[in-house]
């Protein structure tokens, strides 16, 4: 029967993959580099595939790598799991935790902050940045775990809610009848902005980027100014915001996907506590309770 694999060696292995350097991987799990690339070397040893692919100083997953990467990450997991099963130990420590601030301002005061309370000797430090650069973040170590509002587009993203999309622009404004349509949204990298783009090409609606931010809370301010007509979840709709139907001539829109990202080494103990609380009240909530005596559309006039 064959040997079982070195979890230690996996840990290792997904922080490489994780980082794409054996340099970062060696801080992270607080090893020498020359210590990180021995593990690898006996990984690929026992394996008999290559794992990595070496640019100068960048690696990559080979074929090989990938496929090993998505179990090894189920392997860390439930090595987490058994060792919590057994733990005494109280949940102390801290988080470094990245959220996008489309949702900075409802996650933080009503679902961190009873998290606080339930969780006192668990700190999380929040950084709110665009989806974009959390995901960046995370590659570089800065993050334990992030929310991101971007869809699933990293394979290891959890998706645990999604949101109808909607055209809003300022009661009472002008925005809607110009011509070309001006738009406020975020950077060319934007998800959201390919798909209103995409829509807008699909029936021919003549537009032009008007406001361009990588910040909600801008964007809902250009929109309220009557600057331009944006679009945005149902979880960002504010007071005196229009919600725009399809009777009004602008295409239905993808619907949003919120997804959480964790390090492959945050698993178990304080960051199981934290994802799950995330994903049991935000996940959950039904669609309604951010828009809730908030703003001033019916969203089912957009349906």
């Amino acid at each position: 029967m064959a040997s079982p694999l070195d979890l230690d060696q996996l840990q290792t292995f997904c922080a490489i993959a994780d980082c794409g350097s054996f340099t970062e991987a060696a801080r992270r799990v607080y090893k020498t580099q020359s210590a990180v690339s021995m593990q690898i070397k006996r990984l690929e040893e026992r394996l008999g595939q290559p794992l990595f692919l070496r640019d100068g100083r960048k690696v990559s997953l080979t074929t090989e790598g990938e496929a090993l990467y998505a179990r090894a990450r189920r392997m860390l997991k439930i090595n987490a799991e058994i060792v919590d099963m057994f733990s005494k130990d109280d949940l102390v420590g801290n988080i470094r935790f990245g959220v996008p601030d489309d949702y900075a301002v409802k996650l933080l005061p009503v679902i961190l902050s009873s998290f606080q309370r339930t969780h006192p000797r668990i700190t999380v430090d929040v950084r709110c940045q665009p989806s974009e650069e959390l995901l960046a973040g995370m590659r570089s170590g800065r993050y334990d775990i992030i929310v991101f509002t971007q869809g699933t587009m990293h394979e290891f993203g959890e998706l645990f809610r999604t949101e109808k999309m909607y055209w809003v622009a300022s009661h009472g404004g002008r925005a809607l009848a110009s011509d070309p349509l001006p738009l406020a949204c975020g950077p060319s990298y934007c998800t959201w902005r390919a798909d209103a783009v995409e829509a807008l090409n699909r029936i021919n609606r003549d537009f032009r980027i008007a406001y361009t931010s990588s910040n909600a809370t801008a964007i809902s301010s250009a929109v309220l100014s009557d600057l331009a007509v944006g679009f945005l979840p149902e979880s960002a709709l504010q007071p005196g915001m229009r919600v725009i139907s399809q009777e009004q001539g602008l295409p239905r829109l993808n619907e949003a996907q919120i997804a959480l990202l964790r390090a492959s080494h945050a698993y178990g103990g304080i960051y199981d506590a934290l994802a799950t609380h995330i994903v049991e009240s935000m996940g959950n909530l039904p669609g309604s309770f951010y828009a809730r005596d908030e703003a001033t559309a019916e969203p089912s006039a957009a349906e």
